[in-house]
């Protein structure tokens, strides 16, 4: 009888070998042959069962050791600017992956985050990582990803995505589910050629519960990409910061600068104060004072916190949680201008006439000591003469002088006529549990405006500090409207009863006196949307092409440093500029201006989707238990497919598709941005007031369907071809000839 190899001797041979890992290597490493073989299978089929191997592709293995060649797809490079590389053929839980850097050798090609390729390991025994992988090729890049809700199956599974607009699941094969249970929110990535019938994808992270407390955010932060975790050489660099010493710095702590902030603020990276100028050469005068953060004195220029902070671009803000550009030691300890504690900063002392216009400004490097963290609202009562104890004795010194000073500012600002939009901002109030509670308005007062105001003139003043000192900076940019969206404004003006002005030199003055003439009226809301959709999306670049919004010829981001990397680029500048110390913009800085700057745009639009997603989805939930409720809202969209609509109520937008629309064909004008029904003329465009029934409410996508009730207070018009049951009757021959010749009228008429 043939001597059978006991488990042990198995699996020490599996882990000297792992090239030849199949059965039939097995049993002939040990001469296991006939029907010892039955033997041989039975111990495999135990060994897979107790979880000692795990079979793939008829071959055994240790489930925590990888076979010598694999393919395996490469991660963002880390705070060294090392490779690491992540197993696709992985079994467990992907935390407890093995780690595997890559080593390249001459003349392999520079591998970016999502290649995949097929690689040669070596097991290493090191606590960094475990194993070493050299290149044999590249497959390919960035395969599609997704995230959705994983429903399990026995051949596996199928995801079920969470993007609006996508209805197409995809299959997961058994092999392939990382451990996901039914319902959890999972991350997937494309596997295997494209075939016919169901896109297949592999898990490679689990989620959780996607309506579990708080999910909705942590959603948005892995469908856009946005790092959420910072590296451990980070965190031990701003752990291992110190206070800035006042060495070389002008001290400022005797001015009683103040914050003015949200009250949720976690961190406070602007402070202001303002008083009465002295100088007899400049009656009613006034000097204001703008302090910002000294970031640059903690985030060196390529250490591993300017590389997360760069790659980041700026901080993300959900309703539930904050992802941040610097870890919290800083952006809410450290280089926070927190009440009472000497903090370092630049500032800009700005001298303004009695008019507001700035005479001039100096920026300093100092260590400020801020007199009181303000809110919004506590501010404001003051200065309505409701003061409390705290803000009374604040009110002759700080409060006053700031409103005089902001008072003289306005006279400037109307002057100078920057887009004055109204546009209502919502707050999502949630619960300790992640549960909408309301949507409100939130409310905007002086105080707000105030804030902005200063924080615009300090902007202006370091940009223009900046082009005087000849330094390299990155300038906030924002062109005008392009001609195509400027005639779409005009559509929408014009069906509204109001008229924008053709043939001349575009200016903000033209776009104000359209919001104007809608202020009050029932078209308020809509014309301050339109208007705003009509413009170009601000951007940061290295040459100035100016800021057509702020009507300013000169502007850079110089006053949140805590949150935006474009003002630390500012800042390093500025310090650079004055020589104030080796902390300024470095070579490499200046070298790749043009790269930071497209990465930063690009990272603050990524930032503003996620947001916008988190809040759809926010607003679904709050609103799935009104499925079947009547709304009122306007037409914000029109496209072929239907209608978008803005409910009044929580300012949410949901869809009419076409089919909900009615009972006939509607022909879809691009350049009007109109629907118009074939048989009854009906038509439909952007601003007209309809009532709506949500019929939809998706959380997990923050999808709302909605169906047509009435529009402009009048029910819809029937069309000619509805039978009693609503159904079209078919046409009489020849009709499509003059029905066709009929709309074509309608719409030349209608375009005239």
């Amino acid at each position: 009888m043939q001597d059978i190899p006991t488990k042990a001797q198995i699996l020490q041979w599996i882990a000297d070998n792992p090239g030849l890992s199949a059965k039939r290597d097995i049993a002939k490493a040990f001469n296991i042959k006939g029907a010892a073989r039955i033997d041989l299978k039975r111990i495999l089929r135990e060994l897979e069962d107790e979880g000692a191997v795990t079979k793939k592709a008829r071959s055994y293995r240790d489930p925590d050791t990888l076979p010598p060649v694999t393919l395996l797809t490469a991660l963002p490079p880390d705070a060294q600017g090392d490779i690491f590389l992540r197993p696709m053929e992985w079994q467990g839980a992907a935390e407890d992956a093995p780690r595997i850097l890559f080593i390249p050798k001459k003349g392999d090609p520079a591998l970016g985050a999502g290649d995949r390729v097929l690689a040669r390991l070596s097991k290493v025994d090191l606590d960094d990582y475990q194993y070493e992988a050299r290149l044999i090729r590249r497959l390919g890049s960035n395969p599609v990803k997704l995230l959705g809700i994983f429903r399990k199956s026995a051949e596996g599974g199928r995801i079920i995505p969470i993007d609006k607009g996508t209805d197409k699941d995809w299959l997961v094969g058994r092999d392939d589910t990382a451990g996901a249970r039914d319902g959890e929110l999972v991350e997937a990535e494309q596997h295997g050629p494209k075939r016919m019938g169901l896109p297949r994808a592999r898990i490679v992270a689990r989620l959780g519960d996607p309506m579990g407390p708080k999910a909705v955010s942590l959603i948005a932060i892995h469908q856009h990409g946005i790092p959420d975790h910072f590296p451990d050489p980070v965190i031990a660099e701003a752990e291992a910061a110190k206070p800035a010493p006042l060495d070389g710095r002008e001290d400022l702590r005797d001015l009683p600068l103040v914050t003015i902030d949200p009250s949720d603020a976690r961190d406070h990276d602007d402070a202001v104060f303002a008083e009465a100028d002295q100088d007899a050469a400049n009656p009613g005068g006034h000097i204001a004072w703008v302090a910002i953060a000294d970031v640059a004195h903690y985030v060196r220029p390529g250490s591993a916190l300017d590389r997360e902070a760069r790659k980041r671009g700026n901080s993300t803000y959900f309703p539930d949680r904050v992802v941040p550009m610097l870890p919290d030691v800083l952006s809410g300890d450290l280089c926070s201008l927190h009440e009472g504690v000497d903090r370092p900063c630049l500032a800009v002392r700005l001298k303004l006439d009695a008019e507001g216009n700035k005479i001039s400004h100096r920026f300093v490097r100092g260590m400020m000591r801020s007199a009181a963290s303000l809110t919004y609202e506590e501010v404001q009562q003051a200065q309505d003469g409701h003061p409390t104890p705290r803000t009374a004795t604040l009110m002759e010194r700080v409060i006053t002088p700031l409103y005089a000073a902001y008072a003289a500012a306005t006279k400037a600002r109307h002057l100078r006529q920057p887009l004055d939009l109204d546009l209502p901002e919502r707050k999502i109030v949630l619960s300790d549990e992640g549960k909408v509670l309301s949507v409100a308005f939130r409310e905007r007062f002086d105080a707000h405006r105030l804030i902005e105001e200063f924080m615009i003139l300090a902007n202006v003043a370091a940009a223009e500090e900046l082009t005087r000192l000849k330094r390299p900076l990155l300038f906030r940019v924002h062109e005008e409207p392009s001609p195509e969206k400027l005639d779409a404004l005009r559509e929408v003006a014009e069906a509204s009863g109001f008229t924008l002005a053709k043939g001349q030199v575009l200016k903000t003055a033209h776009l104000n006196r359209l919001l104007a003439q809608a202020q009050g009226t029932e078209f308020d809301e809509l014309m301050n949307i339109t208007t705003l959709r009509s413009m170009t999306q601000a951007y940061y670049h290295p040459q100035n092409f100016g800021h057509f919004g702020l009507s300013l010829r000169s502007y850079a981001h110089f006053t949140s440093p805590i949150r935006r990397y474009a003002d630390l680029i500012v800042h390093r500048a500025l310090i650079a500029g004055h020589d104030w110390g080796r902390d300024g913009l470095s070579p490499q800085d200046i070298e790749t201006l043009d790269e930071t700057a497209k990465l930063i745009s690009d990272a603050e639009r990524r930032s503003m989707t996620a947001e916008r997603d988190t809040n759809d989805r926010y607003l679904a939930a709050y609103l799935s238990d009104r499925v079947g409720s009547e709304f009122t809202g306007r037409i914000s969209g029109v496209q072929r497919f239907g209608l978008f609509v803005k409910l009044d109520e929580t300012g949410a937008d949901g869809l009419i598709p076409i089919r909900e629309v009615g009972r006939e064909f509607f022909h879809y004008d691009d350049q009007t941005q109109t629907l118009m029904g074939a048989d009854t003329g009906l038509t439909l465009g952007i601003g007209q007031k309809v009532t709506v029934r949500l019929s939809e409410a998706i959380p997990v996508t923050g999808g709302l369907t909605l169906e047509l009730i009435s529009l402009d207070g009048a029910p819809l018009p029937r069309s000619p071809r509805a039978g009693k049951k609503g159904r079209f009757s078919p046409r009489k021959p020849g009709a499509a000839a003059a029905r066709d010749a009929k709309l074509k009228r309608k719409v030349i008429r209608k375009r005239r």
